[in-house]
C-alpha cells in the first residue's frame, strides 16, 4: 500500500496569525501583556487589532501553511 505524503503546518504560524477575507494577514502588536498602566490609553487603543504583514511577509507566511488556516 502507498503512504500518501502530506505536508505538515508550522504550529508557530497557525497561533500567531489570522488570515482575513481577503487574504491579509493580521498579527498581534508587541507590547501588550504586562506593565499596561504605565503606557497611554490611546497608545493601548490604537494597538488593540493587530498589524497587517507587508506583501513580502505574507508570501513567506503562506509558504508555512500549504493547506490555510482551518
Amino acid at each position: 500500500m502507498l503512504n500518501k505524503m502530506t505536508l505538515k503546518t508550522r504550529s508557530w504560524v497557525k497561533k500567531r496569525v489570522k488570515i482575513t477575507g481577503t487574504w491579509k494577514i493580521k498579527v498581534q502588536k508587541a507590547g501588550k501583556r504586562h506593565l499596561l498602566m504605565n503606557k497611554a490609553k490611546r497608545s493601548k487603543k490604537k494597538d488593540q487589532y493587530g498589524e497587517t504583514l507587508s506583501q513580502s511577509e505574507v508570501k513567506r507566511v503562506l509558504r508555512q501553511l500549504p493547506y490555510g488556516i482551518k
